[in-house]
């Protein structure tokens, strides 16, 4: 009889999806800072008491869990689980919602396959604390977030070659003076509002404001470049619901 190798491990993860799994159960997908991405059978126990809710499967919600690994299951046992970080506005700001479960789904599909990457989890968790503590000036949070989420994933562009007046070629992640032959590629004025947001962090996106045009075709941009880049990237429901929401007056 052949047994499937197995450990008990303890570690942060990161909720990127919940589905409910028949009455009393979740299948959750998360990114985990040892394991990488991972799907967990969850049971919720009916009782009001009950440590496991499933208000902790919320999008991005980051969580300290202990986790049953079996090598060769499509669905591991989670054992036991507590919030790492209690969230402080994201549950209770529309707009900060929006982001984050756009953001989640975002993952959910560009992680699919991710091993284990310390530098990553760690980027995603810091730039959601960081979103959770702010109290004005994230409406761009999405774009720069995406923008530097390539740089863990290895296809960053080099900076350091951008000339004004250069085109971006967004299949090969280089600047370059002139027009590629194909139609992947930004013209001059494109490429260098995009080199801009990369250059951005948190901190500094406040002093670049876009109309929701600009920040809409940033992002259909940031989106196209993925989809370059990662096979079957897919349609996000959830793009639909954030544009709504910053077209809002």
């Amino acid at each position: 009889m052949y047994l499937c190798a197995r450990m008990q491990t303890k570690t942060e993860a990161i909720v990127l999806h919940a589905i409910k799994y028949g009455e009393t159960r979740m299948i959750v997908d998360v990114f985990s800072r040892s394991q990488g991405r991972l799907s967990l059978i969850v049971s919720i126990p009916k009782s009001p008491r009950a440590r496991v809710r499933k208000q902790l499967f919320q999008p991005l919600t980051i969580l300290e869990a202990e986790i049953d690994v079996r090598q060769k299951a499509q669905l591991q046992k989670l054992k036991d689980v507590r919030l790492a970080v209690p969230f402080v506005s994201i549950p209770f700001n529309p707009h900060k919602l929006a982001i984050t479960l756009f953001v989640s789904e975002f993952l959910y599909h560009a992680l699919h396959s991710e091993q284990r990457n310390e530098p990553l989890f760690d980027y995603i968790c810091s730039s959601v604390e960081w979103l959770d503590g702010q109290t004005a000036n994230f409406a761009n949070f999405h774009l720069v977030f995406l923008m530097r989420l390539s740089r863990f994933l290895g296809f960053y562009p080099n900076l350091d070659d951008y000339n004004a007046g250069d085109y971006f070629d967004l299949r090969e992640s280089t600047f370059c003076a002139l027009p590629p032959k194909h139609h992947d590629f930004l013209k001059p004025e494109e490429a260098g509002k995009m080199q801009l947001m990369m250059r951005m962090d948190f901190a500094t996106m406040r002093l670049y404001r876009l109309s929701h045009l600009d920040r809409d075709r940033l992002l259909e941009v940031a989106i196209t470049y993925y989809r370059l880049h990662l096979p079957s990237f897919p349609e996000l429901k959830s793009l639909a619901v954030l544009r709504e929401l910053y077209e809002t007056p």
